[in-house]
């Protein structure tokens, strides 16, 4: 284990002179070419040239006094998020070398801000994966065992913090996208409230579930890129109303003045070597002073299927626009449209996706929509209210993930236990509340993350307790590799 530079530190050090922001430019490239061939944390990596002229740019605004919010720092950017100046490909052979004709609203406050995007992260194809081993560019490697996976499906934006190809990361979150991966890497990453983060831009798998996070090495970082990227947007019709929240200069919870419950139901599972690190955090915040306690979540044990039922059911709808017309292949011949269609997609999609829209097809279809789709909706409605009765007097605590991460090729074969990984996340997408997922501990030199949910709009809650944890585990900027 080796220790780098949080966002936050690096941008003190920009303003204070310590450190130029070229040099540090050429660090982390460094870092990339080192680590890349290992990893394969980017489908897309930013020309050389393109990122030291951007550092200099930087520098330059330093030394004026004109520095912006993120000035000088590298920013990986999930490929399902849309860049006009690099391809956006969503791991998919069907988009690849789309460049759109637009940023994503993100992109464009994130490049306002000052940062620097240096590529774009590898992932499970169309995020529809919990290992990023579905991607049509080959699979993302845990830098801190190149024989596991980093989680899914923003495992490629997880894996470059991990090893100190990026400063900060963007990532998408469906089920437990972005905190999955941020769990088994030791990263840390935030679901926000649904509708806070525009998703003007973002491919989408499943709309009413999904959001546009921050992923970062340390909880201060997230809560700085959340204010850069958090905030209402015209574009965006699930957008809430509220200016972006100011997070990045709290102070940690005081002990005492936060109470966690660990409900039975998002523990009941957990492997042994998860269990006791998870467990052992929460003797610790329990001797330092905060309240721990017990509670029930009877619909936790639900929210899985529906889960399930809900994003393949919107999978299949939103992938019905690629039938090799509107983004063409140039290996398909035109010709009859139903045979150019089936051809497109049998060469554009891979396997995960193709199961995932023949599933959700099925689940709308006519004489079994009322049995599983709308019965799912109903789950989710329980979910949600419980969680947000729980979540007014308490945090909500749980494993990130349910097991250590996986090796490669161990769960990708039984679709239900894949699909299982996602079960203490999928919690907080269907209840459309914020999560927070960051390092708990190490077992046997494998990360293990621990969750925290609050109320809508309460991610000042999560930052200030994750803040705490934070000083307590010492687990802040840490990275793969010898220190």
């Amino acid at each position: 284990m080796r220790k780098l530079p949080t966002a936050s530190e690096l941008l003190e050090e920009f303003r204070n002179g310590s450190l130029d922001p070229v040099d540090h430019a050429e660090r982390v490239l460094g870092e990339i070419e080192r680590w890349e061939a290992k990893v394969n944390a980017y489908i897309t990596i930013e020309a050389r040239e393109a990122v030291i002229a951007q550092a200099e740019e930087a520098e330059e605004r330093y030394r004026r006094g004109e520095a912006r919010p993120l000035e000088g720092v590298l920013v990986a950017v999930k490929d399902n998020i849309s860049t006009s100046f690099m391809p956006t490909t969503a791991a998919s052979r069907m988009l690849e070398g789309y460049v759109p004709p637009f940023n994503a609203t993100v992109v464009d406050r994130l490049l306002e801000a000052g940062a620097i995007v240096v590529g774009k992260a590898n992932m499970d194809e169309f995020a529809m994966g919990s290992t990023s081993e579905f991607s049509a560019f080959g699979p993302v490697r845990n830098p801190w065992d190149l024989e596991r996976v980093p989680g899914g499906s923003s495992g490629g934006s997880a894996a470059c913090l991990a090893y100190g190809g990026c400063d900060l990361s963007l990532g998408s979150d469906t089920g437990g996208s972005i905190r999955l991966p941020a769990a088994y890497t030791a990263t840390v990453g935030l679901k926000p409230t649904y509708g806070l983060v525009s998703r003007y831009g973002l491919i989408p798998y499943g709309n009413s579930l999904e959001q546009i996070g921050p992923m970062a090495r340390s909880v201060r970082d997230v809560a700085l890129l959340l204010e850069v990227i958090g905030g209402w947007d015209p574009k965006d019709a699930t957008s809430l109303r509220v200016k972006p929240p100011r997070l990045s200069a709290l102070e940690p919870a005081e002990p005492g003045s936060l109470r966690l419950c660990v409900p039975r139901e998002m523990v009941e599972g957990a492997e042994e070597p998860v269990a006791k690190v998870f467990w052992r955090l929460m003797e610790r915040l329990d001797s330092e002073g905060f309240e721990v306690e017990e509670a029930r979540l009877p619909s936790a044990s639900k929210a899985l299927p529906a889960y399930y039922t809900i994003a393949l059911a919107e999978a299949a709808s939103n992938l019905a626009r690629y039938d090799g017309g509107l983004y063409p292949r140039g290996d398909v011949e035109p010709g009859d449209y139903w045979r150019h269609v089936a051809e497109a997609r049998a060469r554009g999609f891979g396997w995960e996706v193709k199961k995932r829209i023949v599933l959700g097809s099925y689940v709308l279809s006519e004489g079994y929509r009322d049995e599983y789709y709308v019965a799912a909706t109903k789950v989710r409605r329980l979910v949600r209210d419980e969680v947000l009765r729980l979540a007014r007097r308490c945090v909500i605590a749980s494993p990130a993930a349910p097991i250590l991460p996986p090796r490669l090729g161990e769960r990708i074969t039984d679709p239900l236990l894949l699909y299982a990984m996602d079960v203490y996340t999928v919690v907080a997408n269907l209840a459309g509340v914020p999560a927070l997922a960051m390092p708990a501990g190490f077992h046997h030199g494998l990360p293990v993350g621990v969750q925290f949910m609050a109320g809508k709009l309460e991610e000042d809650r999560l930052v200030r307790l994750g803040l705490f944890v934070e000083e307590l585990t010492g687990l802040r900027g840490v990275a793969a590799g010898e220190g």
